[in-house]
């Protein structure tokens, strides 16, 4: 049996009914095969995959916290501290009903490789708690945070684990969850990342994701003779992500046309007003199907496919596998030229390898998602050095940032005799990073 299946085969063993976890490591698996099949003996006789794919340390935790009228809850927390080779554990805290060990592991397990591709000093880590901010007033959340960080504070640490937001974990509750922090460790330090500018934040951190989303998208179109000028972009999701990808792919002269949520999306000829979506979003924390009363140009198309939209790049940016091979289907039948993905494993495998085979380029989230983490790790450095970057230093850095992990992409398929398969050139490249690493440590 080949390495990789026993690999398969010891996951599944291990994570049993982990659907999410097993689809990211079997994508991985399957990218990374030539090189195990090189250095095979090598990774057996350290049984390097079977650390990989096995969290230095798994941690969860109940989270109990009293509602506005006096109702106590309780919820469960998670921190997993997946693979510290080439820095201190790195990534962000979800809160979402659906968080699970599941989908956590998936993310952390993901985050490895995205943060060695940015080239900077950051392992792979991932956590969370199955609370829903939305509808909850400043005082829930607040108390929700504070309970929240009360037992995750014991495993984080600037040069140990440093979080930050992801879904339904924005400035808010990046403010509650830090402020606590400081409360029990008496330390003002770089713990967290995506806080505030005045304590400690880093500029272009919030648009960071999307931004580098938009970089490489260009860098992509660039490889193959194009740019982003006049095309049309299709964008899922209204979040952090999607909102700054929209922003910067219109100002590398994009028209976007789309954006949705989990209630439907909506579709704007003329391009999306994206300080309308902000103010929808981000100011009053409504709903998508709002916009149409501040553009009533635009429609709302409730509960449908945002994919179905005609375009000629497609962002995917709002949860996993919410772009499926039906949907790849339409994409190509409509005219694709690039599908680039904003969020954390937004494509299904199914649709992953129907859009490789119908020759459309394709970014993989753990390169194209990576900007935020990139910045992150620059806020953490800012903070070590108790310093202060311009929004056009930090921006520069991002963009050189993204464009070094598209080289990096290019030359592992290349290498391996797999040119323009960038979601193999991601896998390639950034696991061929961390087995050095993890050889050069010795079996811990």
């Amino acid at each position: 049996m080949a390495y990789t299946d026993e690999i398969r085969e010891l996951v599944w063993k291990r994570n049993p009914g982990e659907a999410e976890f097993h689809q990211a490591v079997d994508e991985f698996l399957n990218g990374i095969e030539p090189v195990v099949q090189k250095h095979e003996k090598e990774y057996r006789d350290g049984m390097l995959l079977e650390r990989l794919v096995e969290p230095e340390r798994s941690i969860s935790f109940r989270i109990p916290w009293v509602d506005d009228h006096g109702k106590l809850h309780v919820n469960r927390g998670y921190r997993i501290q997946f693979n510290s080779a080439i820095g201190p554990y790195k990534g962000g805290l979800r809160f979402h009903p659906s968080v699970n060990r599941s989908i956590l592991n998936f993310l952390a397990f993901e985050q490895i490789f995205k943060n060695a591709l940015t080239g900077l000093s950051i392992g792979g880590g991932k956590g969370g708690a199955d609370f829903d901010p939305k509808g909850k007033s400043d005082r829930e959340v607040m108390a929700f945070c504070q309970s929240f960080m009360t037992e995750l504070f014991h495993y984080i640490g600037a040069r140990e684990d440093v979080p930050a937001g992801d879904i339904g974990v924005g400035a808010r509750e990046i403010g509650f969850l830090y402020g606590q922090y400081k409360r029990l460790t008496r330390q003002f330090e770089g713990t967290l990342t995506g806080k505030g500018i005045e304590w400690g934040g880093s500029l272009v951190r919030v648009e960071a994701t999307g931004f580098g989303l938009a970089y490489i998208t260009e860098e992509l179109l660039q490889y193959y003779g194009n740019t982003l000028q006049g095309k049309t972009v299709a964008v899922s999701g209204s979040g952090n992500v999607a909102v700054h990808a929209a922003q910067k792919a219109e100002e590398l002269g994009a028209r976007v046309v789309t954006m949705s949520d989990s209630g439907g999306y909506i579709y704007d000829e003329r391009g999306i007003d994206i300080q309308a979506v902000k103010e929808i979003k981000e100011v009053r924390r409504g709903r998508i199907r709002e916009y149409v009363d501040a553009i009533p140009s635009a429609d709302y198309y409730d509960g449908a496919n945002v994919w179905e939209t005609p375009c000629d790049v497609a962002l995917p940016c709002a949860t996993q596998n919410e772009l499926s091979l039906d949907s790849a289907r339409l994409l190509v039948k409509n005219g694709v030229k690039a599908v680039c993905e904003g969020a954390n494993m937004p494509t299904t495998l199914e649709a992953t390898e129907y859009l490789l085979s119908e020759k459309i380029p394709f970014l993989p989230g753990k390169a194209s998602n990576a900007g935020g983490v990139a910045v992150s790790e620059l806020e953490m450095a800012q903070n070590a050095m108790q310093t202060y970057r311009s929004f056009e230093d930090v921006d520069s850095q991002l963009q050189s940032i993204m464009k070094n992990i598209f080289r990096q992409l290019r030359e592992a398929a290349e290498a391996y005799d797999m040119k323009d398969n960038f979601v193999a050139g991601a896998n390639i490249a950034g696991f061929s990073k961390v087995a050095r690493v993890m050889k050069a440590q010795g079996y811990v």
